[in-house]
């Protein structure tokens, strides 16, 4: 049996695995695969919308926000947010606390003029105190990235910007915890790390920054147009729809964004005790207060890592099953990606095997 930690494409249920092959050939009645049907026939609206549907169900999404399936990834929002909303000041504000909001922030820089709410950072192991933070005033839109996969960090709380609309990146921990939608201007997350295959983009943008676009705006990444076309401006990933839809329904029938909170802390913890209980032979680097429920990054053997202990480490791993620790390669060392469809058990089977490993590893 193989486990899959890995950072995404990542794990999906193996519940809506078992749905998707039956649908396969034949979605329900409709004779044909969903591949195969018409984006603007009925049977797909019919889906498409009811996609739409659980979204707003799910995450409590109030009326005077719309939903959007964009595509371009998470790389393709980094400009779409920017072209939509900087205009109205030429200025946005970017809190980087890891690679994929420095990104961010890069990408921005060619539509406006970027703001670095704090200093900007070598390596990045923790959230710089807001009293640090200089923000400024005049800026079209806060940004930042609620849970860095890399790095291993997530915000555990929401920043306060002083009524300017808030942006946030959700892409690895959506419907992962509740979030008051109210305080966000604009909510978006690629689909493969929490929600469904990669290849579609979840936006929830409050109506008020929607027809602001830059003239230099592409059609496609324009959150007016795509919003009167309710998302079928063009032809949608049909498919990969779907499956997100039925990622959708499976956290609905498993207790929603709540029970999917309650898991992420069993799991995360299970492998956070190992590292605090291993008198420095696992060593995370991430501040406790900022660390990650969705991503566990960990060296083995120190502080700085002992490479053939961590070859070690991994081989024994995908031994058992376990696949894709690895840590990404501007970090090293290992990461455990514990989204919404890796369960408990899975993550208890990591856990053994940490003991395992550090039982047999460690220095008498």
């Amino acid at each position: 049996m193989v486990i899959n930690f890995g950072a995404g494409p990542a794990k999906l249920p193996r519940e809506v695995l078992v749905e998707v092959q039956k649908d396969l050939v034949e979605y329900g009645t409709s004779g044909m695969s969903v591949m195969e049907m018409s984006h603007r026939g009925n049977t797909y609206v019919a889906l498409h919308d009811n996609t739409l549907a659980l979204v707003k169900e799910l995450l409590d999404v109030p009326d005077n926000y719309k939903i959007l399936l964009m595509q371009g990834g998470g790389t393709g929002l980094f400009a779409a947010v920017a072209m939509n909303l900087i205009g109205k000041t030429g200025k946005a504000d970017y809190l980087v606390t890891g690679s994929w909001s420095s990104m961010a922030a890069k990408e921005a820089a060619r539509y406006g003029t970027v703001n670095w709410v704090v200093p900007k950072q070598d390596k990045y192991t923790g959230i710089a105190d807001p009293t640090q933070w200089k923000l400024d005033p005049e800026a079209s839109y806060v940004y930042y990235c609620d849970n860095e996969t890399i790095g291993g960090i997530e915000f555990d709380s929401v920043p306060e910007t002083n009524g300017v609309p808030l942006v946030v990146d959700m892409s690895s921990n959506m419907m992962s915890r509740r979030i008051d939608i109210k305080k966000f201007g604009v909510i978006f997350a690629c689909a493969q790390k929490n929600i469904g295959p990669s290849g579609i983009t979840l936006v929830i943008v409050r109506e008020d920054l929607i027809g602001h676009a830059m003239p230099i705006t592409p059609t496609i990444f324009d959150f007016s147009v795509i919003t009167k076309a309710n998302s079928i401006s063009n032809t949608p990933p049909t498919f990969i729809i779907y499956v997100m839809g039925r990622v959708f329904a499976w956290i609905k029938r498993n207790g929603g964004v709540d029970e999917m909170y309650r898991q992420s802390m069993v799991k995360s913890q299970l492998i956070y005790d190992v590292v605090a209980k291993s008198n420095g032979f696992y060593f995370c680097p991430v501040e406790a207060k900022v660390r990650s429920r969705m991503n566990v990054p960990f060296r083995v053997g120190g502080p700085n890592g002992d490479e053939e202990l961590e070859k070690q480490f991994l081989k024994g791993a995908e031994t058992l099953g376990m696949q894709q620790l690895k840590g990404h390669r501007s970090v090293g060392g290992i990461r455990a990606s514990l989204y919404n469809a890796v369960t408990v058990e899975e993550t208890t089977a990591l856990q053994q095997y940490m003991l395992e490993f550090f039982k047999k590893h460690q220095k008498s």
